[in-house]
C-alpha cells in the first residue's frame, strides 16, 4: 500500500499513540499496529484496528486526565 500523502511505501509497525479525548484528557494506547510511511512518517490506522480503538475509548474512565492502555489484538 502507498502513502496518500507522498506516495511512499507503507510499512506495518507497532507503536504507541496518544488520543486526545477532551481538552484536558489524553489516552495513550501502547503496542498499536499501524501502517507508517517509510518516507514522510505519515501513518494510517486500518479500519479493524480503529474499530477496536473506538471500543476502547468508549469504555475509559471519564474522570482520568491521562490513561495508558495496551492494545491487545483479539
Amino acid at each position: 500500500m502507498n502513502c496518500h500523502n507522498c506516495g511512499g511505501k507503507l510499512e506495518e509497525i507497532i507503536t504507541d499513540l496518544p488520543f486526545k479525548i477532551r481538552h484536558n484528557a489524553t489516552i495513550i494506547i501502547k503496542k498499536l499496529p499501524i501502517l507508517q510511511c517509510q518516507n514522510c512518517n505519515e501513518y494510517l490506522i486500518e479500519d479493524a484496528v480503529m474499530e477496536k480503538v473506538d471500543y476502547i475509548l468508549e469504555r475509559i474512565d471519564r474522570t482520568a486526565e491521562l490513561e495508558i492502555l495496551t492494545y491487545v489484538a483479539a
